[in-house]
């Protein structure tokens, strides 16, 4: 079969977490406050409007973004960031997905899809280091 079009890069991280699945859902879809329960610091502020929601970035950038869907069943958030970013990219999608862990502990996986392939490594890079700050920020809260 002929391939049409660039390939999408995807990146995929996960990490378990000290907290119940329960606990790490309910940070991840207050789609408000990713500056206080995900990423502080990263992330200085967080507003919604709709279905669009818009991060503030230290050096006074912004990512807007567009909330997919926030499924409470399958505790799964979607969301494709549409502009202000500091990367080369043209395409963004990506998917948080809280899973139980036998232990009880949670796992948030996250898959992103990202136009050009090139910029996939910086990419993965920002990813791993969010998701370590993520892990970190609910655990914190959930020993609170």
């Amino acid at each position: 079969m002929e391939q049409i079009g660039a390939v999408i890069a995807t990146v995929t991280a996960s990490a378990v977490i000290a907290a119940t699945p329960d606990q790490v859902w309910n940070a991840l879809r207050d789609t408000g406050n990713v500056h206080h329960r995900l990423l502080p610091g990263y992330v200085t502020d967080t507003r919604v409007d709709g279905d669009t929601r818009y991060l503030s970035m230290p050096g006074g950038y912004v990512i807007r973004e567009h909330i997919v869907t926030v499924d409470d069943e399958t505790r799964r958030l979607a969301y494709s960031a549409t502009d202000g970013f500091r990367l080369p990219i043209t395409h963004h999608h990506a998917a948080f997905q809280v899973f139980a862990e036998p232990d009880g502990r949670a796992r948030l996986v996250w898959i992103t899809d990202v136009l050009p392939h090139a910029a996939a490594d910086e990419a993965r890079l920002r990813i791993e280091r969010g998701l370590q700050v993520i892990r970190e920020t609910i655990e914190q809260a959930a020993t609170a």
